[in-house]
């Protein structure tokens, strides 16, 4: 299979571009792609401009640029994709690609090209009005502690979403009823028209406001949902968030958006997790980074401490002698997983030497006789100079 090409590398612009810029690239691209501009090469038009409207569709999308900025083509395979260690239905996904999509994001443009090329790319877009349609995504934030992140977890959470309409399975018709067949647009959801301009006659076509580019008409709408075929619920959903997870990254439950429509896939549920600060532990990449406070002893002497991890475990650590306050010191593959592989950051602690505030008389007395071996002057005894 061939590799993909950078999406950035197929509009022509930089990681940075502006919507505008993606805008202004794609428009250009699809127009000089587009099939019916390119009749003496149309296969391989079509190949280009296939891929030119994958790249937009995924760079135009906020959350779906995010994914890739991330994961790149193949998304984040250490916790998505069929073959993910959660998988199926309720598993993480990154996002995916719906293919040649015509223009629906640019509203009229599909217009502009059917006067260039007649009609042809606006039957298009009638079709699939008409046909069936992905539900729209879902975009919810959750918050979850260091250790959470640090080690996984499954929450639970609830969506405010559509869902098909029980009573009659989403045809928005009555129990025992259907839709019929528009007599407006004759069930094209579109109504022609010819309109007369300075270059002579021009098709044109409108929405058909009888059915409201449908192409149906229910004369006796569902009770249940009021003729919408859906209904509005909050389910409570499971998400399993994987162990290496940082701030700001987002998991993907596929299936679990809106529903569709005329039996089109449902949508996608777009989660974006926020990690609360910890008081004791930072995180740089995958590396736990914290400080750890020794006393003048330990710190002269050496000493081997106990170390608190991140999982609640301790980790036995020896410190040599005369070590500096600010040294660091570091415990190989006790950090955060790393989701796309199987490796491990570091657990990397900077010490920091505690001066006693309050020194009892047989304690002040050695470390005055400490001082004096030392070719130090011992301190002057004054109150509040010890504690």
């Amino acid at each position: 299979m061939a590799t993909k090409r950078d999406y950035y590398e197929v509009l022509g612009v930089n990681k940075n571009a502006t919507d505008d810029e993606l805008k202004k690239a794609y428009r250009k691209l699809a127009k000089k792609y587009h099939p019916d501009a390119n009749p003496d090469n149309k296969k391989e038009a079509e190949a280009k401009f296939k891929e030119v409207n994958e790249a937009y569709e995924n760079l135009s999308d906020p959350q779906k640029r995010r994914m890739y900025d991330q994961f790149g083509h193949d998304g984040p395979q250490g916790f998505g994709g069929a073959g993910g260690p959660f998988g199926g239905q309720n598993g993480y996904y990154s996002y995916t690609s719906s293919g040649f999509d015509g223009f629906g994001d640019f509203g009229d443009l599909g217009d502009i090209f059917s006067s260039f090329f007649g009609g042809g790319f606006g039957g298009r877009n009638s079709s699939k009005q008409r046909g069936p349609r992905k539900g729209a995504d879902l975009n919810v934030r959750m918050d979850i502690t260091f250790e959470q992140a640090f080690s996984g977890i499954e929450k639970e959470i609830i969506v405010t979403r559509d869902e098909e309409c029980t009573h009659c399975h989403g045809s928005g018709a009555k129990p025992g009823t259907s839709p019929v067949k528009c007599p407006t647009c004759n069930g094209t959801g579109k109504v022609t028209g010819i309109q007369n301009t300075i270059l002579g006659q021009m098709q044109t076509t409108r929405t058909c406001t009888a059915c409201h580019g449908t192409g149906e008409i229910i004369n006796e709408p569902c009770e249940n949902c009021r003729g919408k075929g859906k209904v509005r619920k909050q389910p409570k959903i499971k998400v399993k968030i994987p162990a290496g997870i940082d701030d700001n990254q987002t998991v993907v439950l596929r299936g679990e958006g809106e529903p569709g429509e005329k039996g089109g896939p449902k949508g996608d549920l777009y989660i974006t997790v926020k990690i609360k600060r910890h008081s004791i532990y930072t995180r740089k990449g995958n590396n736990v980074l914290c400080e750890v406070p020794i006393t003048i002893t330990q710190a002269a002497l050496g000493a081997e401490l106990e170390i608190p991890m991140v999982d609640g475990t301790k980790e036995k650590y020896k410190i040599p002698e005369a070590t500096q306050t600010g040294s660091k010191f570091t415990i190989r593959n006790k950090g955060f997983k790393s989701i796309n592989s199987t490796s491990y950051g570091d657990f990397i602690f900077t010490v920091t030497v505690q001066t006693p505030k309050r020194l009892s008389k047989e304690q002040r007395d050695l470390l005055v006789q400490l001082a004096r071996t030392m070719n130090e002057q011992p301190p002057i005894k004054k109150r509040g100079l010890f504690g």
